[in-house]
């Protein structure tokens, strides 16, 4: 270690043994002194100035003097017989040459100290002395350096500090007991220069330090005069720590630092620096009290050395050490700033100052390049300063990434030539939208945000932040400066998801999207969200739907949910259940509703139904669909009628009595409504005979046929009750031979269709309609019959016929009065089937006549185009000859 020049003490190793009186202190002050020692009736000049002490040394807040009382010990009988000499000693700087006396100054009191005048003479005492607490703030270091070289190395030279810390140090200059003292051995180099090291507790740094230096040599000792000191005065901080420099975006020199931890107080820094360039070589020293310096006027191609060391702002304090050199050169073209990051629609400028072969370009040669693909037009430009060009971009565009390059180069150059060097434009859509919304239960809030396809993003990292306010949210939202972070976590739909939990409801919550980039940090547009107005409510519950009894209507009910305690919208969908279900909606806008009732195409249906809810005043979200309920079959009304039939008679023609056998089609859903449990056959003679026969589920009934009129009706039963409407058939003697069926024919128009037509003659019977019964005469099938309209004279019945088999068709007149009697044919009508596959044989062949006639036309029409386009290629312009024009007239009249 070098040793540091410090306070003086002038002292030769032959001084006999000393001990200095303790009624005294000196107050050490952060600058160095000396301390020395001369014979009475000598002055300053007495002592040689050595040759190491520092012109710059500061004077010392107090000056005090002491003398010193010698004792010898064995080792001193060297001197014994040595004349005895009182000698002063005092603390002085360079710049007080004088050294005044205690006994001038306290109270009277003088201190003696005697040694040998010839060895004091010969050997000056003089010792530098400087004192400073380590930066950090653990360590009291002082240096004491002799300022003379000892002539006597062979005797063994030690330094010990012996010091105190009391714990109260009274207004009396009393020492404290010599026991209190502890002491530490100084580390000395080959060149007399020692570091003494007193650990200080921090709970002590503003206690005051008293001290003492003792040197041994050669068997002498000097007990140094006490001194006391303040460490938190005497703070030597470490250098400033992390030099660098950068240039602004206003074109200018910054050069920043940041200041050594643990130092209890603000400190003030010293910075020089030295500029050299082909046009200007300069250097300066400031002292700032801000961890940065500005330096302006800055050229292409300079070089900056810069140092900086700190010091206590306030109070004193030694400077630290300076800081390593850094050095920072300047390119030939200079842009500021050199990137900048903005937000779409945003507004920006570079600055240029360009230099080309060491000389700088005017600002009115610059010309500006975007991507070197796209000169930027000159109504862009600005003139700055006679070498400084600024170009300005308005209402940027997001930047679209170019392979592994995300911004976009701007570049500054000459009229001929580009430098390769640019500047980097990033232009972050951050246009992030954030919604959220509140449970049904009111206890938490998550909100969801995703950067969807902005693509320049990519190297960027998004962080939701917020600011609570006390009380709803401001008209305009605004980004709060003071604000808190929110995790967000990645979904699998892309989207990022943060929970608040627990939430005021009435609080808005401010929230933006911080972008950082390597450049810096942007904002997304603010918004703000009150969780009492984005509150999704939990879905209706107890949903019931049902078919209404004997109205037939889609009854629909719920229960609204405990929160929120707002008044309610509710939302209906149904539709008949399966897989894909087509849904209805209907909306309730009465708050206390909690049932509806709709009306719907099929009551023997089974429904699903849904109900969700919102906020009445139309804030806030749709709760998610209630589970569905769905409707259960059942008998809503009496059957609408009952079942058509049809009868078969068995037995003789020739006796009264004849076996009835009737056949009927189960009732659909729509005409049961919407079951069928059992039918019932109602009876009434001509004898006023009635009765009713039960025949549960059965589609066929016989029963014995005596009367000379007998009618009968089917019923359907459901669990409601008896259909209303009802078919009645009445089986009549005399009616049974009413003939009004003239004709009756039957003709097929292929294997599923056959046309029955008919010709009746007048009644004054009331007819009712038609029965029509077909069978085939080779099988053994049962009957097929169809209910017809009276009003019909043909029908085409559809079944699957075979045209070599051999069918009955029947044609029965049902009247009021009872069943006629029925036309009967027992095969295809031949006149008829040849009339119709003679219509059928024109039906196909006019159609191809007429597509024929067509074409042909259309082929003469294309054949007299070619016609006239081959005659005229070779007759001349009929304008040109004369000849031509009487074949073109000719032609034309034709």
């Amino acid at each position: 270690m070098i040793c540091q020049k410090f306070c003086v003490v002038l002292l030769h190793w032959e001084f006999i043994y000393v001990i200095t009186a303790f009624n005294l202190s000196y107050p050490i002050t952060p600058w160095r002194f000396k301390l020395s020692c001369m014979p009475p009736n000598s002055t300053y000049d007495y002592f040689l100035l050595p040759a190491g002490l520092s012109k710059n040394t500061s004077n010392s807040n107090g000056r005090y003097e002491t003398a010193v009382e010698p004792k010898f010990n064995s080792s001193g009988t060297l001197f014994s017989n040595l004349s005895k000499t009182t000698f002063h000693c005092c603390f002085r700087s360079e710049q007080d040459r004088n050294c005044s006396l205690c006994a001038d100054n306290i109270e009277g009191k003088t201190f003696v100290s005697t040694v040998n005048s010839l060895v004091f003479q010969r050997i000056d005492a003089n010792w530098n002395i400087q004192c400073w607490l380590k930066g950090d703030l653990k360590l009291f270091i002082c240096y004491v350096e002799s300022l003379f070289k000892n002539p006597f190395r062979n005797y063994n030279y030690k330094v010990h500090l012996l010091y105190v810390l009391p714990e109260v140090l009274e207004d009396s200059p009393l020492v404290p007991p010599k026991g209190s003292f502890q002491m530490v051995h100084c580390n000395c180099s080959v060149h007399e220069c020692c570091e003494c090291l007193v650990p200080v507790p921090t709970a002590k740094l503003n206690d005051t330090l008293l001290m003492c230096l003792k040197i041994t040599s050669g068997g002498v000792i000097f007990q140094s005069p006490l001194m006391s000191v303040q460490p938190i005065n005497m703070v030597k901080p470490d250098p400033p720590l992390g030099l660098h420099m950068e240039i602004t975006d206003d074109g200018n020199l910054k050069i920043s630092w940041s200041s050594p931890p643990l130092v209890p107080f603000p400190l003030q820094y010293q910075v020089k620096y030295s500029e050299n360039s082909t046009t200007v070589i300069r250097e300066a020293d400031k002292i700032v009290s801000a961890t940065s310096l500005l330096v302006d006027s800055i050229l292409p191609g300079s070089s900056y050395e810069v140092q900086v060391r700190g010091k206590r702002l306030d109070g004193p304090g030694i400077w630290s050490d300076w800081s390593t050199p850094h050095v920072f050169t300047t390119q030939d073209v200079i842009y500021f700033p050199p990137k900048i990051l903005t937000s779409v629609g945003s507004n920006v400028s570079f600055h240029c100052i360009y230099k080309n072969e060491n000389k700088i370009v005017p600002s009115k040669e610059i010309v500006w390049w975007m991507n070197l693909a796209e000169k930027i037009p000159q109504s862009q430009y600005d003139v700055v300063s006679d070498h400084v060009s600024k170009v300005t971009f308005f209402n940027l565009n997001e930047t679209k990434p170019r392979g592994k390059f995300t911004y976009d180069a701007v570049y500054c150059c000459n009229e001929h030539e580009c430098h390769h060097r640019y500047a980097e434009l990033y232009v972050i859509d951050v246009n992030i939208n954030i919604s959220c919304e509140t449970d049904g239960y009111l206890t938490k809030m998550t909100c969801r945000w995703s950067t969807g396809t902005i693509q320049s993003l990519a190297e960027s990292t998004l962080q939701l932040r917020y600011h609570r306010s006390s009380l709803y949210c401001s008209d305009i939202p605004s980004i709060h400066p003071i604000s808190e972070p929110k995790d967000c976590y990645l979904q699998s739909d892309g989207f990022y998801e943060c929970i608040f939990q627990p939430i005021f409801l009435l609080s808005g919550y401010t929230m933006w999207i911080r972008i950082n980039h390597s450049l810096g940090s942007l904002d997304s547009p603010p918004t703000c969200v009150l969780p009492d107005s984005v509150v999704k409510p939990l879905p209706p519950s107890s949903v019931k739907a049902e078919i209404t009894i004997n109205i037939g209507l889609l009854k629909i009910s719920w229960e609204k949910p405990v929160f929120p305690e707002n008044n309610l919208q509710f939302q209906i969908r149904y539709g008949l259940s399966g897989k894909e279900v087509q849904w209805k909606m209907y909306e309730v806008y009465d708050a206390k509703s909690k049932s509806v009732s709709l009306p719907v195409p099929d009551l023997c249906a089974v429904y699903a139904v849904q109900v969700r809810c919102k906020r009445l005043d139309g804030l806030g979200y749709w709760s998610n669909w209630s589970n569905p309920a769905y409707t259960v079959v059942m008998d809503i009304k009496v059957p609408m009628r009952g079942p058509e039939f049809w009868r078969i008679i068995n037995g003789d023609t020739m006796k009264k009595e004849k076996n009835v056998t009737l056949l009927w089609k189960p009732l659909m859903k729509n005409d049961s409504l919407c079951s069928v449990q059992r039918y019932v056959i109602n009876h009434h003679t001509s004898c006023n005979g009635t009765w009713s026969e039960d025949v549960g589920n059965h589609t066929k009934f016989t029963f014995l046929w005596t009367e000379q009129a007998h009618t009968v009706t089917v019923l359907a039963i459901n669990s409601i009750g008896a259909s209303v409407a009802n078919f009645n058939l009445t089986f009549s003697w005399p009616m049974s031979k009413v003939n009004i069926v003239q004709s009756l024919s039957a003709y097929p128009l292929n294997s599923s269709c056959v046309i029955v037509s008919w010709i009746l003659s007048p009644s004054d019977y009331k007819l009712m309609y038609f029965i029509i019964e077909w069978k085939n005469l080779n099988e053994d099938g049962e009957i097929k019959w169809l209910r017809i309209s009276s009003s019909v004279k043909k029908y085409y019945i559809h079944d699957h016929f075979i045209p070599i088999e051999k069918y009955q068709f029947s044609l029965y007149p049902i009247f009021m009065e009872g069943v006629g009697k029925p036309k009967i044919i027992n095969s295809f009508t031949q006149d008829d089937i040849e009339k119709h596959q003679s219509d059928a044989g024109l039906y196909v062949i006019v159609p191809v006549i007429i597509s024929s006639s067509i074409l042909l036309l259309g082929t003469l029409l294309i054949s007299h185009q070619r016609m006239k386009k081959l005659f005229w290629e070779d007759v001349p312009n009929p304008k040109n000859c004369s000849w031509a024009t009487d074949i073109w007239i000719h032609f034309f009249l034709v």
